[in-house]
């Protein structure tokens, strides 16, 4: 519990927990996979496990970086003494030993050194077809029309662009040209569309997200969101945002205009227009807020 990184009150209430026992009427099955409690107790159990040799790490999801004089056997019976103190094992059918030239699949990225030594990451196989099947379900859908598949497509399509944005995202595969003119094909067969307005849709359907290969900066380390440092984590965050909304946040140095706090984790930035006028995009009348005070601001005005 000592080299947990909380707040007091969690740290209070995972102690407890453990205090408690394991045993919650399911002793066989365990935690289920993918709850939300599922990483917390794989940070726990494994924490240390990095100092046996160079790794990254998330949740119960590891890679050992290996150079040419590392034995990887000792390294590997150092892992499985860790585990086995901790009544774990090593998943033998996902444990395998891969030059870097080969590649491995990460947290749904590709990972590969090239043959002139430079470092590349894109979206993995599995990962390319899990998502493009759920596009190709709802563009294939007859139960709704071409505007409603667009804004059921839009989310998913900004979130698959956003978590790959700082991968090699050319070539036909990976910027999804051919779901591109499948969706506009379909967009085109409804009576009510035109080529014009399946463009239109199709645009909102399939946001443009940039990305910029190898450019992604990692946490510090020891860095924690719970480590009271809201200036790095304010600053880290605004980088989420882009356009207008990043602008704004560097002018009022990571500040709400509102409250004057700094941005955290647990809440959004918004972009407000000063004169209510939302057809004003002027510099001077664009400043940014918590999700917040933003409600509160026009709930006040509402309310005079």
């Amino acid at each position: 519990m000592d080299n947990l990184i909380a707040s007091s009150g969690l740290k209070l209430g995972i102690f407890r927990c453990l205090k408690a026992g394991t045993n919650v009427g399911f002793p066989e099955q365990g935690t289920p996979q993918g709850g939300v409690v599922s990483p917390l107790l794989a940070n726990i159990a494994l924490n240390g496990i990095e100092d046996i040799h160079y790794s990254i790490r998330y949740a119960d999801d590891m890679v050992i970086i290996l150079k040419p004089k590392d034995n990887a056997d000792k390294i590997l019976e150092k892992i499985q003494q860790f585990l086995a103190a901790r009544g774990m094992e090593i998943s033998e059918h996902k444990t395998k030993l891969t030059a870097a030239t080969d590649g491995f699949d990460f947290l749904g990225w590709k990972f590969q050194v090239q043959k002139n030594g430079k470092f590349k990451s894109y979206p993995s196989e599995d990962n390319f077809k899990a998502f493009r099947k759920k596009v190709k379900d709802i563009i294939n859908c007859s139960n709704y029309g071409a505007v409603e598949k667009a804004k059921k497509l839009a989310p998913i399509v900004r979130g698959w662009r956003n978590y790959h944005r700082f991968c090699k995202m050319d070539g036909a595969r990976n910027n999804l040209y051919f779901i591109q003119n499948r969706a506009f094909k379909v967009f085109n067969k409804e009576k009510k569309q035109n080529r014009y307005t399946s463009k239109k849709l199709l645009d909102q359907a399939f946001p443009k997200i940039s990305h910029s290969e190898n450019k992604f900066v990692n946490v510090k380390n020891e860095k924690s969101p719970f480590d009271g440092d809201l200036t790095y984590w304010s600053q880290r965050n605004s980088k989420l945002y882009d356009g207008l909304t990043s602008k704004a946040l560097k002018r009022q140095d990571h500040s709400c205009a509102a409250c004057g706090l700094k941005f955290g984790s647990e809440e959004r930035v918004h972009l407000h227009h000063v004169d209510e006028n939302h057809d004003n995009w002027k510099r001077d009348n664009l400043v940014a807020i918590h999700q917040s005070c933003h409600q509160y601001i026009h709930m006040s005005k509402s309310k005079n």
